[in-house]
């Protein structure tokens, strides 16, 4: 589709999702069955659903992950070649056990996940040879959930960030939220985000990650509803974050949509559109079937757009529209289609949802996007 090639590295695994379309969460009791009307197997993890999604939106990712020579690892292999997708960069571990998350999604709450880490655990820079990636953006996704990642202060992930820039890649980050009771809940995830960011051109954590990560008690105190999201807390821990080196931080807000704050050295990587922005996209209504997958296929788009040479407004609306596509499925990819018919839904008027995180000194700009008091968009 475009000379710049998107590769997309880090956790992945299968994903065994029961179909609950009837009871809710306290159906899961001791010694009760609980009828589900069927399954659905799809890879998993940021390697599958982002890099899946950029194949249906008709890009050629790289894919590159670790599995084991077991029949978990044939089905992650077989679904990707079904997708069209080349496994050969998925290193193969034999004697491994690769990794699988069963993914409860009742009708009354948001998703569970019953996560075995198995090869993502192993994975490491020496999976990678950074002299055959092609040109162009390479993304990382879910670090907190590969051991080789978070142990040693994240050395190999700055290590991986590193190398990426020295061979001229522009770098993306996501992240993932780890349990607080695991081993990498309890890592220094501050000090490993200071330590990595000055080599990643895009973060993209969720606004949970990104709390839980930088200060866990806005974070406890959000999730126990006793603090309210607004913009100002997007902007502090924006700011702190381009302080960290970071060229750009796009927030994933769930119904409140998508969030982007760049600083100044993001127009030199970017284009000029990209310098100082203050940007928050809301979200596209549509019927929601599943929320498995839209935070990485949001990704896909985002990365879509970069390598497309879109400006701000128009990456996050791609992002936010491939997102919607995708909770309008079940599983994490099968609703995303093609980018022509992405591009034709939005250019119809797509109705967007109202945030209701956003004060008076926001304003509305091109796209359906809301421009924050700090956009320098006439500047650019």
């Amino acid at each position: 589709m475009r000379d710049m090639q998107i590769t997309v590295a880090g956790h992945l695994c299968l994903d065994i999702i029961p179909e609950w379309q009837t009871g809710t969460l306290a159906a899961l009791q001791p010694g009760r069955m609980v009828h589900m009307e069927g399954v659905t197997f799809s890879t998993g993890g940021a390697v599958a659903n982002t890099g899946i999604a950029l194949k249906r939106l008709g890009f050629d990712p790289v894919l590159i992950g670790r599995t084991g020579d077991d029949p978990v690892g044939d089905i992650i292999r077989n679904l990707l070649r079904r997708e069209d997708i080349n496994p050969d960069y998925i290193a193969l571990s034999p004697g491994e056990t690769s990794s699988y998350t069963v993914v409860l999604n009742p009708p009354d709450t948001d998703r569970i996940f019953l996560h075995y880490p198995g090869t993502n655990d192993s994975f490491s820079v020496q999976d990678l040879d950074f002299g055959a990636i092609p040109p162009g953006i390479v993304h990382f996704g879910y670090p907190p959930l590969m051991r080789q990642m978070y142990i040693e202060q994240g050395a190999q992930l700055e290590n991986f960030f590193k190398t990426a820039k020295a061979h001229g890649l522009i770098t993306s980050l996501d992240m993932a939220l780890p349990d607080p009771s695991s081993e990498q809940g309890k890592v220094d995830w501050k000090a490993i985000l200071q330590r990595v960011l000055s080599f990643v051109d895009l973060f993209l954590p969720s606004i949970d990650e990104l709390l839980f990560m930088m200060d866990s008690s806005a974070y406890d105190k959000v999730q126990q509803g006793f603090s309210r999201l607004d913009t100002s807390l997007l902007d502090d821990l924006s700011s702190t974050v381009l302080g960290w080196g970071a060229k750009a931080v796009g927030i994933k807000l769930g119904e409140e949509g998508l969030f982007l704050r760049t600083g100044a050295e993001a127009g030199a990587t970017f284009g000029a559109s990209w310098r100082n922005r203050h940007i928050l996209a809301p979200i596209f209504r549509v019927p929601v079937q599943g929320t498995t997958g839209a935070g990485d296929t949001t990704i896909a788009g985002f990365l879509a757009g970069v390598a497309l040479d879109k400006t701000p407004e128009q990456v996050l609306t791609l992002a936010t529209a491939v997102g919607a596509f995708c909770v309008e499925a079940i599983s994490s990819v099968a609703g995303v289609p093609h980018l022509q018919r992405v591009e034709e839904r939005i250019d119809r008027g797509w109705e967007r949802m109202q945030p209701t995180i956003i004060n008076d000194s926001w304003r509305l700009g091109q796209s359906g996007v809301f421009l924050g008091p700090a956009d320098c968009s006439e500047l650019n």
